[in-house]
């Protein structure tokens, strides 16, 4: 593995650590405040494209819905056009906790990016979002079946 990937790799399991020990206190964990975000920030998203957004697995991202919705964070409705879709949507008492799990981003990045100046952010978003794009690519390959050769 390269020292690039670990990196971001130790990035990003900090911060989810730190995430999810502070917000045990209102009963979220497992990176539920991810999706619960997510989905207030797309309502009416589908568990599948919910699963795509945040790649991961539909049976990890069903078992957290699950669990968000027995504990009255999110909904599912029948979609009109289709029986067959439920669309996700954030109850009042995950709204209420919405300003608080943005609050928290807004900080980590603030702390995360420190002594970075405006240009440094600007580059740092740019190869982000060119590396997500091939991760991307990657997932799908993956996640439909195939075997990266190496």
């Amino acid at each position: 593995m390269s020292e690039i990937l670990r990196e971001i790799g130790v990035i990003s399991r900090a911060l989810s650590y730190i995430s999810n020990v502070e917000f045990k206190d209102i009963h979220l964990n497992k990176d539920q405040y991810l999706y619960l975000t997510r989905i207030y920030e797309n309502p009416g998203i589908i568990n599948d494209s919910l699963a795509e957004l945040v790649k991961q697995g539909r049976s990890t991202v069903s078992k957290s819905i699950g669990k968000l919705e027995k504990e009255k964070l999110i909904r599912k409705e029948v979609d009109p056009g289709n029986k067959k879709i439920r669309r996700l949507y954030t109850t009042d008492k995950a709204e209420e906790l919405y300003d608080y799990l943005k609050r928290e981003e807004v900080y980590s990045e603030k702390t995360v990016l420190a002594g970075l100046s405006l240009e440094e952010r600007e580059m740092l978003l740019l190869v982000l979002k060119k590396v997500s794009k091939n991760v991307d690519d990657e997932w799908h390959f993956v996640k439909n079946g195939n075997k990266r050769i190496y």
